[in-house]
């Protein structure tokens, strides 16, 4: 991951990640790893590890999956 690519999740699609796992009934591990990283991504040497990595990148591939999008949104007229 190249410091660009990270500084543009962290400030840009890690918050939402974070929001929409706080909001919802995830595990107790899955709300600890997204504020971790979160906590972590704020000092200026941190990287994630390969296998945080593989999860961020799922989390955010899930965020924007179709079924991701129906469940923030509510369709209120058809």
């Amino acid at each position: 991951m190249t410091e660009a690519e990270l500084d543009e999740i962290m400030t840009l699609r890690w918050p939402v990640i974070v929001r929409r796992v706080l909001a919802s009934e995830n595990d107790a591990w899955l709300k600890g790893f997204v504020l971790s990283i979160a906590r972590n991504g704020k000092r200026r040497s941190w990287h994630p590890s390969t296998k945080q990595e593989q999860i961020m990148r799922r989390l955010i591939a899930e965020q924007h999956s179709p079924t991701a999008i129906t469940d923030v949104f509510e369709v209120i007229e058809r």
